[in-house]
């Protein structure tokens, strides 16, 4: 198989998984129950702490039962003799039992309490830090296409949903099952019609209590946090975008729009809650009418002699105790699937499965010199009916400087994003130093590549820790050169806390000029051997360019630069110029060479930029 099938063998198979992202019910019980797995002490801990406090329970009743026939002999007139006084040692033993059966129940349940403790808290963190990588993974057209702030919304809502799910089936339901299975076991060897009884009346009131759940409930729950996220989603898209809200004066047109989703999702809440109401009663009602039934066919044996007073105590005991655990039993199936609502976006991102993924064999790379080299590229959009490169050739020496221009869509950008294989090609290959980028782990390869983009990110974080992102271990020195470098030390020094400045979300805090020289300080300080600007100075005002200007020549030096320009002046003196369009290179040389062309789309571009100034 060739490296080109294999990758698009790899990607196709990536996009039928992330097709199938539907997730049941069964499916995110399966991917908690693996989280308990992981954390086989904790885990088991919990469940012994369970079955101990459950254990108790089953036979409380017993012991009740049997203190009530030793109470009712005592009345019937029982004479003061031997048997008077084993009936009383019947009875203290009676009650001694129920109390370490109470201790007993006291003792499991805080086992369980702390066992569960430190199994949630474990599996929170493991799954937050799974997701957390997970979505970092994701492909460009992922995070271009996800409001960051719903994305946000459905880890921290999916992860308190398993704190939910943990409580709700090891605390709750697991014991309630157990005791509903015990009591009816112990009942049926007391009588084999009221065991029946009790066994169908339990299964009739599961299947109701998980009808009503997941065919009433479920759905109303799934579109109330769909319209969560949303909500979400909104809030976060108006504070991102503050500026522009306050430019225009949008305040309350923004308080407008959030308040349309929050009407929806008002109604749709309601109605899930007040179905989850619902729900709830109808299951109440089930229990009661259960629970009559089997007191009155107690009270209909003990007066046909078939069952003594003891008898008819345990029974009484028995139905307000599985009483009480079928009501909650209800309760904790709908609350169980609210959290399995909860928790289904959170384990879709599981489901979805990174766009570009690193060979099984692939290896950090450790590229010198900055050779690059595209052979025969075929690449197309995911979306798109016809490929943006169909057989793409294309050279860079090392250390030459080379500029890529044209139209928009032309496949300028595509060409860098290729390269940090932020996408894989459909057919032939790239290679930097003769090396395949496949074959060589993407994190090891972007360290090897330095952007300095037209709106460069800056992480709400100090001035430093910007600059030293990519060489996080940079000394403070190191971070104060490459600060020199970029000509950025000049206003970093006059701010009241230097480097320590935190920027904001965004580095809104700093000038347009101010962020691009921190990204390349940031640049200079990641020292990596090929380096792209993607329209580095378009934006920026003529002294701010100037001064981004002059430290772009200095951090050129000795790389391999590939530089996204519509700005022609800013590559006049550059050593080479590709022209694209429609995704070929239709011009290859000089800026001396290419306006000498007559006709030329180079020459025809400087020519009307040159009218323009």
């Amino acid at each position: 198989m060739s490296d080109e099938d294999e990758s698009s063998e790899v990607t196709s198979a990536a996009g039928a998984r992330n097709r199938k992202r539907e997730v049941s019910f069964t499916g995110i019980l399966a991917f908690v129950a693996r989280c308990w797995v992981e954390h086989p002490g904790p885990f088991a801990r919990t469940l012994l702490g369970v079955a101990m406090a459950t254990a108790m329970d089953i036979v409380m009743p017993l012991l009740a039962g049997r203190l009530v026939r030793d109470v009712s002999r005592h009345a019937g007139g029982v004479p003061h003799d031997a048997a008077q006084a084993a009936v009383l040692h019947d009875a203290a033993l009676s009650v001694a039992g129920l109390i370490a059966l109470g201790l007993g129940g006291l003792l499991g349940r805080r086992l369980s309490f702390i066992g569960i403790t430190h199994l949630t808290l474990r599996i929170m963190n493991d799954v937050a830090s799974r997701a957390f990588a997970r979505v970092q993974r994701f492909s460009t057209d992922w995070h271009a296409n996800s409001f960051a702030g719903s994305t946000v919304r459905k880890l921290t809502r999916g992860i308190w949903a398993i704190d939910m799910i943990n409580d709700t089936m090891l605390l709750l339901i697991v014991p309630e099952i157990i005791v509903l299975g015990g009591t009816t076991l112990v009942l049926a060897l007391h009588s084999l019609l009221m065991g029946a009884v009790l066994a169908v009346s339990v299964v009739l009131f599961v299947w109701l209590s998980i009808t009503l759940t997941l065919r009433y409930v479920a759905p109303s729950a799934r579109a109330s946090n769909r319209w969560d996220t949303k909500m979400g989603a909104a809030m976060a898209d108006a504070i991102t975008c503050n500026a522009v809200v306050k430019a225009f004066g949008a305040e309350a047109r923004e308080d407008r729009r959030l308040a349309r989703t929050l009407r929806i999702w008002g109604l749709r809440t309601e109605r899930s809650w007040v179905r989850g109401t619902n729900s709830g009663n109808l299951q109440n009602f089930a229990s009661l009418v259960m629970r009559m039934l089997l007191i009155a066919l107690s009270v209909w044996l003990w007066w046909e002699g078939k069952a003594g007073p003891g008898d008819v105590a345990y029974v009484l005991t028995m139905v307000f105790l599985v009483q009480g655990y079928l009501r909650d039993l209800g309760q904790q199936v709908s609350q169980l699937q609210r959290a399995i609502n909860e928790a289904e976006e959170l384990v879709a991102i599981f489901r979805h499965e990174p766009e570009v993924l690193d060979r099984p064999d692939a290896v950090p790379a450790r590229f010198t010199h900055g050779a690059i080299r595209f052979e025969h590229v075929r690449f197309q959009y995911p979306g798109q009916k016809t490929p943006l490169y169909q057989d793409l050739e294309l050279d860079i020496t090392p250390g030459s400087r080379v500029a890529l221009v044209g139209p928009s869509g032309s496949g300028k950008t595509t060409l860098t994003k290729l390269l940090q294989r932020l996408y894989d090609v459909s057919g032939g290959r790239i290679t930097i130093d003769g090396v395949d980028v496949r074959s060589v782990t993407q994190d090891s390869l972007r360290a090897h590549i330095a952007i300095v983009p037209q709106e460069p990110l800056l992480f709400h974080r100090s001035l430093a820790e910007n600059i030293a992102y990519g060489r996080p271990g940079a000394t403070q020195s190191e971070i104060a050169e490459a600060a020199r470098q970029a000509n950025a030390a000049g206003f970093i020094e006059r701010l009241p806390d230097g480097y320590a400045t935190l920027v904001g979300e965004r580095g809104v805090k700093l000038s347009g000029g101010e962020r691009q020289r921190v990204a390349i300080a940031r640049a200079f300080l990641a020292d990596a051997p090929i380096l792209i600007f993607d329209e580095a100075t378009s934006s920026l005002d003529s002294e701010s360019e100037a001064l981004v200007q002059d430290a772009m020549h200095r951090l050129m030096m000795g790389r391999t630069v590939i530089v996204i320009a519509h700005r022609l002046a800013t590559v006049m003196e550059l050593d080479r110029i590709l022209v694209f369009s429609h995704g070929e290179v239709r011009e290859d040389g000089s800026h001396a060479e290419l306006v000498r062309q007559e006709g030329g789309i180079y020459r025809r571009l400087f020519e009307l930029q040159s009218l323009d100034g």
